[in-house]
């Protein structure tokens, strides 16, 4: 039968005309959402409060069990909602509707804050500090009673096998969905009616929780509406809370722990609850999609009904992915427990085993291993190309096989391996991507057919071709007992296809029975031959694979699942643990220089490099979009082994001939106008700078520069006195005598804004010119980035440069070009930043993107400038232009030419620049996107222009939290600034720009 909603509902005038005449408070008016009562947020001149009209005939035993609820938490939970008494002194109060229908009305303190629904993001310590609230909740229910808890309630797990009478409502996937969980609690019923119980909240949805202000690290402040509480098992509550959780969240059992920690702090659970958790999840679920279905046919205009349908269905379709008892060991895990019950129990019982790796390869006959190091970090196994390289990876194995030849080469367990870091083993998460990269099992590296014994009595359990690229290929598992009963399974990867002929599925296996051969390359899943040993205690419903790497978060949990296997032999050999990010952070505070900053608030431990990426030491890639250092990519394989071979040949100095250094100048200079025709070769940004400062005083005998405000030229004293960006800012001293500043000519926030404003900027090195004149000196020369990078991206308005240039020159002076950073094809359309301009310096610098980050850089300047250098005072250095430094910029030069580097800066760069202004109209926050090819930036501001540093900081580390690299910059540090290496593609810039709308959405940024 349909309810006529209309004719019972509450508008918000006849709200404020019973809150005012029930309880004399006297307020504007706004409708709140609720499933049963309506209910009103009423904002006097003092304060807040919440009224709650119910529906005609409400039960009064029922409402006031709801207010002696509210009584009772309040006095041990600070946040939690007060009765307000009406003006007679009632906790209830009541009035007759125009339809002569008695409504019984409460009036409830306000608790300020957001509601969940609204709060974006939803990160893990918000979760974990509504598992914590919410438990605390639980606690403070202990000991108390009603006789309305008592109760029959739909929205009570316990009693949720209601939903079977409305299995009709389904159809399809729908309807086996919601048979199978069903079917899943009744097989439960018998011991889950034993479970603890309670009064309990029952109802933690994202409209009923109460969320701080605080944008950036948010905090539960209470949980609201007990209109659902129930007398009823303890454990329902998180089952509830964790419903609500996880819908719209990519990883829902990464969302468990999270709440599940926090609650477990807060209330204590019995291992034995954990153990119906899951299923009490789903039938949470099932309530909500059955009610919604019944609901939706009662009452279909009230939308309110509808809201959590199609998320509880998302919920549901990933929640029956996830195996209960791999649930159960994550819920576990985040109470503490081992996350397998049985984990110690089979670690000390396999521990009197004394069984010998001569058991399982008897014919090798060998009980010592010699450990291998393939972690991400490994040096053994060295650049992709080498560990890609099957033929090589066997060929190394082999020699280290004949060193070691009283061993077995075997290693990997709880490894962490930079193999996995491809998108075969990537999964969204909840904080963005995250890949499995943690070894589960023990590698034993020994020819292809070597014979494998079986270590115990068993059954055939899985026996089946994974023939997939990086896979098992050919996979035996078998399963086997302690002497107690309890069963664990052995795991035997890439082994041949023969071995397939041997096994079905249930066949009886007898301990040192032959059971497999080791597979080759071609049909071991394509990799060097070895074993894939692994043990499981549990296999998690699966019938044809199973994993055998873990996602680093989840790392403790796979570990009692999958224990050691070298416990069976006795063996302690595990993979060399790196030291941990807090480790490496305390010592670099302790000992090395104290402004050395690290990027972050949660700093990366870098181990390897790969193309776009940076890897951390748990095997996670990250996009790097400001390292344009790594001009080619991190680690181009090309520019590795230019260095490697010529590293093995000869490093000397300059003092020696060698062809590398005259082929390489050749390369480099055939890349500049004919006027720039003699280079010098230095280390790094810093030293071409000073020596091109060093040339330019030489040559005009002066001593003062002109340099632009906020610029960076480098780390040395004479840089950093012609660096604004360093002496103008925190711990600096201001400009130095013979250093001369002009204004940034940012023609967005500057002095002068927008078009036809070069030459009012460059005026302002004449007028520098003009007041050194009037101390009877000249200017050596004027400095300046051709596109300004640490003053945030700032693109030279038109005509600055020439005009610049024209005063200097009149004088006397020379024009230095900073290229340390803008060079070698960044901007796309043409080679270098300067010829953007129509000029040509006199000096230019380049830094270490010329090598790739290998410690290289150049001076280049015109013949007249060296001719007058060379004034008898030999410049020497002793590394600059040694032959390896030669071999890597010569191959970075050909690997931007032919790789068509230059080209693909100019298309991208456009495609990334047009998808950012697009950005700009959604979140009007980002500004004045600018830059060339790829170097670009924008900066955070508000409407008046006024920048936004903080937004820009909490933008940079949530991108990051993302597997995304950014930096800020600028003046005011409001800039971003995207500068990655130049194999950055059109792909590369959707994902970018993807995760950025993310961020911009959050609440930090819009708010």
């Amino acid at each position: 039968m349909k309810t006529d909603f209309q004719s019972i509902r509450i508008s918000e005038e006849q709200a404020q005309k019973i809150a005012l005449e029930l309880f004399g408070k006297k307020g504007t008016v706004h409708a709140l959402p609720g499933e049963l009562d309506f209910n009103f947020k009423i904002q006097t001149d003092e304060e807040a409060f919440i009224l709650k009209v119910s529906r005609p005939n409400e039960d009064e035993d029922y409402i006031d069990f709801q207010s002696k609820i509210l009584v009772h938490v309040s006095k041990s939970i600070d946040e939690s909602p007060r009765v307000i008494l009406d003006k007679k002194g009632e906790e209830v109060s009541y009035f007759i509707d125009e339809n002569d229908r008695k409504r019984l009305v409460r009036m409830l303190s306000w608790t300020e804050g957001r509601l969940w629904s609204s709060v974006n993001p939803i990160r893990p310590c918000l979760l974990e500090s509504l598992g914590e609230k919410a438990g605390q909740l639980t606690s403070s229910l202990q000991g108390f009673d009603h006789p309305r808890a008592h109760r029959i309630l739909e929205w009570d797990p316990a009693q949720s096998l209601w939903t079977k009478d409305f299995l009709h409502l389904f159809e399809g996937e729908e309807k086996e969905i919601v048979q199978h969980f069903q079917e899943l609690f009744e097989d439960l019923e018998e011991g889950y009616l034993k479970l603890r119980k309670q009064v309990v909240h029952n109802d933690v949805n994202d409209n009923n929780i109460i969320v701080s202000g605080d944008l950036v690290k948010p905090k539960v402040k209470a949980i609201i509406d007990f209109g659902d509480a129930v007398y009823t098992q303890s454990i329902n509550d998180l089952g509830v809370v964790l419903a609500y959780g996880i819908m719209d969240k990519n990883d829902a059992l990464e969302s468990s722990r999270d709440i599940i920690k926090g609650y477990h702090g807060s209330f204590p659970l019995l291992e034995e609850e954990l153990d119906y958790l899951y299923s009490i999840v789903s039938m949470q679920l099932l309530i909500t999609v059955t009610k919604a279905a019944i609901n939706k046919v009662k009452e279909p205009e009230n939308e309110y009904l509808q809201i959590s349908a199609q998320p509880a269905w998302e919920a549901l379709n990933k929640w029956i992915q996830v195996h209960p008892n791999l649930a159960k060991y994550h819920f576990r895990s985040a109470c503490g427990f081992e996350a397998h019950p049985n984990q110690s129990h089979f670690e000390n019982w396999v521990k009197k085993k004394n069984c010998r790796l001569s058991d399982l390869f008897p014919e090798v006959n060998c009980d010592q291993v010699y450990p291998i190091d393939m972690s991400v970090s490994s040096t053994w196994l060295g650049h992709e190309f080498e560990y890609s390289d099957l033929d090589l990876t066997e060929f190394k194995i082999n020699q280290l096989a004949k060193e070691q030849a009283d061993c077995i080469i075997a290693g990997g367990y709880d490894e962490t391996r930079v193999f996995y870091s491809t998108d075969a083993y990537k999964k969204e998460g909840n904080q963005g991507p995250k890949w499995r990269t943690i070894h589960l099992g023990v590698d034993y590296w020994l020819p292809a057919e070597t014979k494998i014994h079986a270590l115990f009595d068993g059954v055939v359990r899985i026996i089946h071709h994974n023939d997939y690229d990086k896979d098992y290929g050919p996979t035996l598992i078998l399963e086997h007992q302690t002497d107690d009963g309890i069963p664990f399974f052995t795991l035997y990867g890439h082994l041949s296809l023969t071995t397939l002929k041997l096994w079905k599925q249930g066949d009886q296996v007898k301990k040192g029975e032959l059971i497999a051969y080791l597979g080759n390359q071609l049909e071991n899943g394509g990799w060097a031959p070895h074993l894939h040993f692994q043990i499981l205690l549990d296999l998690l419903g699966e019938t044809e694979n199973y994993p055998g790497v873990g996602f680093p978060d989840e790392r403790k949990i796979w570990k009692s699942i999958c224990p050691n296997p070298h416990l069976l032999f006795d063996l302690d050999i595990q993979s060399q643990p790196s030291k941990s990010t807090q480790e490496i952070l305390g010592y670099r505070k302790a000992h090395l220089g104290k402004s050395l900053s690290v990027s972050y608030d949660q700093p990366l431990n870098i181990v390897r490099g790969s193309g776009l990426y940076l890897i951390n030491d748990e095997g996670q890639k990250f996009m790097d979009t400001v390292n344009n250092v790594a001009h080619v990519g991190h680690e181009h394989p090309r520019v590795v082994k230019a260095a490697q071979h010529q590293t093995a040949l000869l490093n000397t100095n300059t003092r020696y001939l060698h062809q590398n250094i005259t082929d390489f100048a050749g390369e480099l200079l055939a890349t500049f106008p004919k006027e720039l025709s003699v280079v010098h070769f230095v280390n790094s940004g810093s030293e071409a700078n000073e020596l091109a400062m060093r040339m330019a005083k030489t040559f005009t005998g002066q001593k003062d520069l002109i340099a632009v405000e906020i610029g960076y030229h480098g780390n040395t004293q004479a840089c950093i006195d012609v660096s604004s960006y360093k002496f103008d800012g925190k711990g600096g001293e201001g400009s130095p005598e013979h250093t001369h500043i002009v204004p940034l000519p940012d023609t967005f926030r500057g002095i002068y804004q927008g078009d036809g404003t070069g030459e009012k900027y460059a005026h302002h090195v004449q007028d520098q010119i003009e007041k050194l004149k009037s101390l009877d000196r000249k200017p050596a020369a004027f400095i300046c980035e051709s596109i300004i990078s640490c003053g945030g991206q700032i693109e030279l308005p038109e005509n600055y440069l020439k005009k610049a240039y024209e005063y200097v020159r009149n004088v006397g002076g020379l024009c230095i070009a900073d290229e340390v950073q803008v060079g070698m094809g960044r901007v796309g359309s043409q080679y270098w930043g300067f010829q953007l301009h129509g000029v040509i310096p006199d000096i230019l610098t380049i830094g270490k993107p010329i090598g790739n980050g290998h410690p290289l850089a150049a001076v280049v300047c015109t013949e007249e400038v060296a001719e007058k250098f060379a004034n008898g005072m030999e410049y020497f250095n002793t590394f600059g232009g040694n032959p390896v430094s030669c071999a890597i910029g010569k191959e970075v030069l050909a690997v931007i030419r032919e790789e068509n580097l230059q080209e693909q800066a100019l298309k991208v760069g456009d495609y990334l620049k047009s998808e950012l202004v697009k950005l700009q109209y959604e979140h009007p926050i980002i500004q004045d996107i600018r830059g060339q090819g790829l170097f670009l930036g924008f900066e955070f501001v508000n409407e008046e222009k006024n920048p936004l540093p903080k937004k820009a900081s909490y933008f940079a580390n949530r991108m990051r939290d993302f597997n995304i690299l950014m930096s800020t910059d600028g003046k005011d540090h409001n800039a971003i600034k995207i500068k990655p290496p130049m194999i950055f593609d059109k792909e590369n810039c959707d994902e970018l720009i993807g995760r950025m709308k993310q961020v911009l959405s959050e609440d930090y940024i819009k708010k």
